[in-house]
């Protein structure tokens, strides 16, 4: 007797495997699950310009300074608050200045746009120059950074609207 076996199909649905081990072991965003946000968009990845839920992005340290001016000198922050962060006559420059809040608003909070860098020596001085809205007005900073023996940046001059902060002479 001489018989053949047929495969006949079956009227239950196969499980789905995914390529590397059996159903239900897949991880989760992979084919055949739906991407949770907008409809038809997808999850962005680190990788992708996401942002990683993982590690923060850190901020290069010119943007760090012009933030923390920025606070200074519109009032949200003490000018003490740099007494660590400054080397030279670039406190005195704050604690002269930041009395007036040269970047208080009376509208929104003054709000950083641009920081820029200009490196002269790569290990140890930068100048960097900020533009920072002010409500419908724009002003401009620029600042100087040095690397101590420490490794740390300092700020080590100020100048704010393309006025030099330098103590006055008598």
């Amino acid at each position: 007797m001489n018989t053949t076996l047929t495969a006949t199909p079956s009227p239950l649905p196969r499980p789905r495997t995914a390529p590397g081990g059996p159903a239900g072991t897949r991880p989760r965003g992979s084919a055949g699950s739906r991407p949770r946000g907008a409809a038809g968009s997808r999850p962005r990845t680190p990788a992708q310009g996401g942002p990683s839920r993982t590690a923060p992005r850190a901020l290069p340290p010119h943007t760090v300074f012009a933030e923390r001016l920025l606070a200074v000198l519109s009032g949200e922050r003490p000018v003490h608050w740099m007494l660590g962060h400054t080397v030279g006559v670039a406190y005195e420059q704050l604690v002269r200045l930041a009395p007036e809040t040269p970047l208080r608003s009376l509208g929104p909070r003054p709000v950083l746009r641009r920081c820029s860098v200009q490196v002269h020596s790569p290990q140890a001085v930068v100048e960097a120059f900020a533009t920072i809205a002010t409500g419908a007005r724009v002003r401009a900073m620029a600042f100087r950074l040095e690397r101590g023996e420490d490794q740390r940046w300092r700020c080590a001059a100020v100048e704010l609207d393309g006025l030099g902060l330098a103590p006055r002479h008598a």
